[in-house]
């Protein structure tokens, strides 16, 4: 566990360190005071959770053997890992809305995204991720556990919790998909029709090089949707499909799903 450490290690940091640095510029720097870095930066929050939210467990089972969660706190960690991944995917949302205004209707770019309205935005997606995930991990209080507690992953996942339970989960089952589906699949659905709506307006600007500069304006972005919904997709065709699957690839492909979006964004935005 020592030497699976040192890489998980390197990425926690790269994560934490990367992530505060785009904060930081976007703070300082009155430049960048616009509402693509406004988004931006809550990129770089939700990323900043997300770590934050699985490094006590992940490092302590890797460094001090700690094997052990209480259940209270083994929900509190899954409510703010699914929180900062629904927030996570919103932002991504608000983003590909924020590319869409700024190339079909730059004229206007700026009395649309006002920084009253970014804020109002910022706002809704934090009352949105909690209205809809507060009853998915509530409802893990009624049930009853008579198995082994052995968890696949080295944090708390709500698909994991539900398999060491003794009472009929349907309700969870029920609860968690819908809520997964409102969330993160419209906005997956809403990312995807924005960027028919940016090639379809690109496509009708006449000059290449001005095609060229617009499609450029979007490369990140994308860059950024491909990077948090694939290890997403694989992991709950994993759960869903590979049962017969080792542990070791349940763990592998959770722990990239966590650690990937947050350590590349900030390397994807810098570049």
């Amino acid at each position: 566990h020592i030497w699976i450490s040192i890489p998980f290690c390197f990425l926690y940091i790269t994560a934490l360190s990367g992530n505060s640095l785009i904060l930081f510029a976007i703070v300082t720097q009155p430049s960048l005071h616009k509402p693509m870095y406004y988004f931006l930066s809550m990129l770089s929050t939700t990323d900043l959770g997300l770590s934050i939210s699985t490094l006590v467990t992940m490092m302590g089972i890797f460094w001090f053997d700690a094997r052990e969660i209480s259940f209270n706190a083994c929900l509190s960690q899954m409510f703010f890992i699914k929180l900062f991944t629904v927030m996570e995917s919103s932002v991504l949302l608000a983003m590909a809305f924020d590319r869409f205004v700024a190339i079909s209707n730059p004229l206007r770019y700026a009395t649309i995204l006002t920084d009253s309205r970014i804020a109002q935005i910022g706002v809704a997606i934090v009352i949105r991720g909690t209205l809809m995930l507060t009853p998915m991990v509530a409802l893990l209080k009624r049930l009853s556990f008579c198995h082994n507690h052995v968890f696949h992953h080295s944090y708390c996942f709500h698909p994991d919790v539900m398999k060491l339970s003794c009472t009929d989960t349907r309700i969870n089952n029920a609860v968690g998909l819908t809520a997964m589906i409102s969330t993160v699949g419209v906005d997956s659905i809403f990312i995807l029709l924005s960027y028919i709506l940016i090639i379809k307006t690109v496509l009708s600007i006449a000059s290449p090089e001005e095609r060229k500069k617009a499609f450029s304006t979007c490369i990140s972005h994308i860059g950024a949707v491909v990077i948090f919904y694939f290890p997403l997709i694989s992991l709950s065709f994993v759960h869903r499909f590979g049962k017969r699957a080792p542990a070791y690839v349940h763990t592998m492909i959770a722990n990239t799903y966590l650690l990937i979006p947050p350590v590349m964004n900030p390397i994807i935005y810098s570049v």
